[in-house]
């Protein structure tokens, strides 16, 4: 198991609860895992499904969005609790909540995944059998109807939200610091529409958009583009056997994959309750895919270079502290879409600023992968994860530092402002 540097330690730090959440973890990725509701039993079938469908780790934060909104405002709108994602809270309050969640759940889904609608149907009649076995079958019939309303509503507020037609390829351009396909497969910028999609609650792509990455003839660009040509190489000596499982982990699966497990797990050691769970999980993958519609404004709009393209071609920089080297190649294939700012420290950052607030920025976390299997990191706080993954995106070679940190920032402003101003207590 890994271990981070020490750290103060707090109570939730201790032996005794480490191993509670490695249980837990365990549990969860087992069969039939018995720590659940219905929320969150739908949230790990709509990861099964992506799994299956092989989603975009970017493309994942619209469909986690639309399911986990889904369910939120399905449960809020028979509780009236809280502010709506979308749909007013005025569902039949002799509803069954459970089975709004389901239905909600699988409305969504089917339409998201189509192809899964047999796994989804057989899903969906074993939960709603057994929510009839401890609650009124009118009412459960009033949750179906209700939770069928709010994904009907949603889908169709998000069906004009920008992520479909799809624009033409975009492929760059060849000047200096910009962004052009990277071998191997040399790929056209992925999903490009992203960067001006409508977003959840932000105002708008850009309202957080970053300063830019470092000009190509500074002092800082040398620093962050020699600390990559040397860790981030394929071959390089002074990456360890760690910081390369690392890389490798966190690349292995969606980022939203990764923070709803964080999510789930934190979630059942402290005995979260459906409702709870709603609210936790549709906060956080709402900040995620604002996080990444703001990323994404700021990748397409500075359009900047991967190491891929900049360390071969560093002859033309204008940088005197840059050596071009035209074999380099780093640890993985880089991925389709510009360098700046980090899509994972971005969205990773929202996920880690909401669970922070639900559960201490200082809780100790036990990560596994739905691809990885058997791999488990450990952290003693929020803040100790973060720093893995801007290290995991540099050392494998895919990114440069600044990218990284200004993605963090970039993600935590999305996240306190998602925080801020939706899902607040109806007076």
């Amino acid at each position: 198991m890994h271990k981070k540097e020490k750290e103060p330690t707090y109570p939730q730090q201790s032996s005794l609860f480490l191993m509670t959440l490695l249980l837990i973890t365990m549990a969860l990725i087992a069969p039939g895992w018995a720590i659940a509701d219905d929320v969150t039993d739908w949230n790990q079938y709509m990861f099964q499904a992506a799994l299956i469908e092989k989603t975009s780790p970017v493309v994942m934060t619209r469909v986690a969005a639309i399911v986990q909104a889904s369910v939120f405002d399905a449960v809020n709108g028979v509780e009236r609790r809280y502010t709506p994602i979308h749909v007013k809270p005025t569902g039949p309050r002799r509803a069954s909540r459970r089975a709004a969640a389901v239905q909600a759940a699988y409305a969504t889904l089917i339409k998201l995944y189509p192809n899964e609608t047999s796994t989804f149907d057989t899903n969906r009649t074993a939960s709603l059998a057994a929510i009839m076995q401890v609650e009124e079958p009118n009412s459960v019939a009033l949750g179906v109807r209700w939770g069928q309303r709010v994904a009907d509503a949603i889908l169709e507020w998000r069906s004009s939200d920008g992520f479909s037609p799809a624009p033409p390829p975009f492929l760059g351009g060849t000047g200096v610091g910009e962004w052009r396909p990277t071998p191997p497969a040399l790929l056209p910028g992925a999903v490009p529409q992203f960067a001006y999609m409508t977003p959840w609650v932000i105002q708008s792509p850009s309202q957080f958009r970053p300063a830019g990455p470092p000009e190509l003839s500074s002092e800082r660009y040398a620093q962050v583009f020699n600390e990559t040509r040397v860790m981030g190489s394929v071959s390089s000596p002074f990456r360890t056997a760690d910081q390369t499982l690392a890389s490798l982990f966190w690349n292995a699966s969606t980022t939203s994959f990764y923070w709803n497990r964080i999510a789930l797990v934190l979630g059942a050691t402290r005995h979260m309750s459906l409702s709870e769970n709603a609210r936790m999980l549709a906060a956080v993958d709402v900040a995620m895919a604002d996080a990444a519609i703001a990323c994404w404004d700021a990748k397409y709009h500075y359009l900047f270079w991967r190491p891929m393209t900049a360390i071969p071609l560093a002859d033309t920089d204008g940088n005197q502290a840059t050596n071009p080297d035209s074999t380099w190649m780093p640890l993985f294939a880089t991925p389709p879409h510009p360098e700046y700012p980090s899509g994972h420290s971005t969205t990773s950052s929202a996920a880690a600023v909401v669970l922070g607030r639900f559960f201490g920025e200082n809780s100790s976390l036990i990560v596994t992968s739905d691809v990885m299997l058997g791999v488990v990191r450990s952290f003693s706080s929020f803040p100790a994860a973060l720093a893995e993954i801007r290290d995991a995106r540099v050392f494998a070679g895919i990114h440069f530092r600044t990218a990284c940190d200004d993605g963090q920032v970039v993600g935590t402003t999305v996240a306190e402002y998602v925080l801020a101003t939706a899902f607040q207590p109806l007076k």
